[in-house]
This record gives C-alpha cells, structure tokens and sequence, in this order.
C-alpha cells in the first residue's frame, strides 16, 4: 500500500509531512468529497472485509467507494501514516425509530490528538450527516459546518453526537412526503465511548450488517458523495442531489428511468446465469466436449492410425469424428456466446 497513491485518489496536491490540524482537515474533507459512501458491493454479490489490504484495492486501486468499517479504517491507515497520534473508537448508531441507540458498536470512527486537543474523525456516516472536518471533542460546543451544525455531548458516561439541520426545501411535489426526505430540525447520529478499540472489534458488526434482513444496509442499496455545494445520493432508484443554502437545503429528487431497471435486471440476470437455457447449453458443451476428448484418445493410441491415411483414420473412428464435426458446429452456432454472455439488453 502507497500513501502517495491514496493521497492522489482524494487529489490532495499539498505537502504531507506534517501531521498538523490543517492537514488533517484538508485529507478528511478531500476524502468525503472523492470517496463514496457506498453499500453497492453487497447488493451485487460481493462481500465486505475488514481485511485492509482488499480495502485499499476496492478504494484507492479501483475507485470504488464503501462503508463506514472500510473507509475510516482505511483512514486509520492514512493518519498512521502521516504520523498522527490516533485511537480507534467503537459508535452505536441511533435508531430514530425505537428512539434508541442500536446495542453493539457498528460505526467505526477515529480520535485523533493534536497539540493537546482531541478530534472525531468520520469520513463515512454518508449522506447528510457527514462531517466535512474533524469535530473538536468538547461538549456542548456547536461546531458549524455546511451541512449543518454538528454538536458532541458528554453525558457523564458516554459521548453523543447531535446536528442541527437546516429546513428541507423539495423542488418536486411529488416527493414532498417521500420517506428518504428528513424533516427533523435536530437529529441524534450516534454515541461513543473513549474506551481504544482494534479492527478485529468490528468484525461481528460488518458481518450482521451485510447479512441480517432487518439491517438497512440489506434493505436498500446506498451511494452517496458529498460535492462543494451540498451532496448526492443514489437510495435504490431514487436519485437525490441536496445544495446547501444559507437558512434551507434545496432538495433536487428523481426516479432513475425505467429503462435503467430493466438493463440492471438484465445484467443481473448475466451475473448469476438465471436464464434456464443458460444450464442446458452448458450441459451440452460438456457432454460434446467429454464425447470428443474420449474419441480422440481412442483415436490417438491406436495403432492403425499411423498406418493408414489421416481420413482413413477418422473412417475408421466415427464416433471421433461425428463428436468432432458435432463440436465444431456448436461453436459455429454461437454455444459459446450462449453459455459465458446472456443478452444484457432490455426487451
């Protein structure tokens, strides 16, 4: 793994030697603005790992985004990296819904501590509750940011972190009740403890998130990206994009296509062969194969083969040669293209 060629990935042009506070926020606003929040991987046959390595790949390597587990642990790397003095912590999500807080440590963020003074790095809670910089760990202090006003509380016996939103602002009607539109002026995201944590914490966390059916993550597929002037979200086939305004945020929502939904059943269909035909042309591929590489053996250690005329020899071996010509005209026929590429055009 290469820092430089992280650093490129979030287009970060500046020196990297110092571990100071301006770094850090430049890095953390860079990573939010050119890494997604995505879950997009388990919605398409692929698993997340908390295996740094694989993390690295999927991010910096292939562009790719992902979820909280894997890129603040991928941030965890960076500010090791850079020299800074951090502490991997354990967050409990908020549940809005049974007004609690969920009962095992599922987000994974960073305490980093500077010149004296502590901070919460998250660059993955996605959409918009995502800090654009790091929040100063004091509590009760409203800590302004574009998104909204982010505030961390210390209650005695954990840390909550709390933001104040602007009013939302639906150009469409339509959606104007839509459920993926958040009213709330003044929400609870998570809390936490400053007891340390390791990567290997989140292992049983990552695995139930990606498995249970009443995880959010299994119930929607979710990308989103933060941008200079608000963010955009992708939520199953509705397609947000937020500006951010001085006293209200102007929410911007669209239906993607119809046609699209069909082209991505279509290449659903390609990357799990579901077409029926699919197996039986397979099915008959290696039985033609199988009849043919028998005939040729057979056809091979006979003694007359050598003695007698290369067509006398096939003569002499029909079931070699009809499984042969048989072979030939399959892949004449196109088997090939039916047994690895379903059509991924909508009808």
């Amino acid at each position: 793994m290469d820092l430089k060629e992280y650093l490129n990935r979030i287009r970060f042009t500046g020196q990297y030697d110092k571990a100071d506070l301006d770094n850090l926020f430049t890095i953390h606003k860079l990573h939010v603005m050119n890494i997604p929040f995505e879950n997009v991987g388990i919605h398409s046959g692929e698993r997340n790992t908390m295996d740094l390595q694989i993390i690295y790949d999927k991010i910096v390597k292939s562009n790719r985004g992902g979820w909280c587990c894997e890129n603040n642990l991928l941030f965890s790397w960076v500010l090791k990296e850079m020299g800074y003095k951090f502490t991997i912590l354990g967050a409990r999500v908020y549940n809005s819904q049974e007004q609690q807080f969920l009962p095992i440590d599922c987000h994974f963020i960073n305490l980093v501590e500077i010149d004296g003074k502590q901070y919460i790095a998250d660059v993955s809670f996605g959409v918009s509750c995502q800090i654009w910089h790091p929040l100063e760990l004091i509590s009760g202090k409203d800590q302004p940011q574009p998104p909204g006003v982010f505030r961390l509380i210390n209650n005695g016996m954990k840390w909550v972190l709390e933001k104040t939103n602007r009013k939302q602002l639906v150009q469409d009607q339509a959606f104007a009740n839509s459920s993926l539109v958040d009213k709330r002026l003044t929400k609870t995201l998570y809390s936490f403890t400053l007891t340390p944590r390791d990567a290997d914490h989140f292992q049983e966390a990552s695995d139930l998130l990606q498995t249970s059916p009443e995880s959010l993550f299994m119930l929607k597929s979710i990308c989103s990206l933060q941008t200079p002037t608000g963010y955009r979200v992708l939520i199953g086939w509705t397609y947000s994009e937020v500006t951010f305004k001085e006293d209200s945020d102007l929410v911007d929502m669209k239906i993607i296509p119809d046609y699209l939904k069909a082209f991505e059943r279509r290449l659903t269909e390609y990357v799990s062969c579901l077409q029926p035909a699919t197996g039986r042309w397979r099915m008959i591929l290696i039985v033609v194969s199988v009849c043919t590489a028998t005939g040729a053996w057979n056809w091979l250690i006979d003694p007359d083969t050598q003695k007698v005329s290369f067509f006398s020899s096939l003569w002499n071996h029909p079931f070699f040669t009809i499984s042969c010509v048989t072979l030939i005209g399959l892949f004449f026929a196109g088997i090939h293209k039916r047994v690895v590429a379903p059509s991924m055009y909508p009808s």
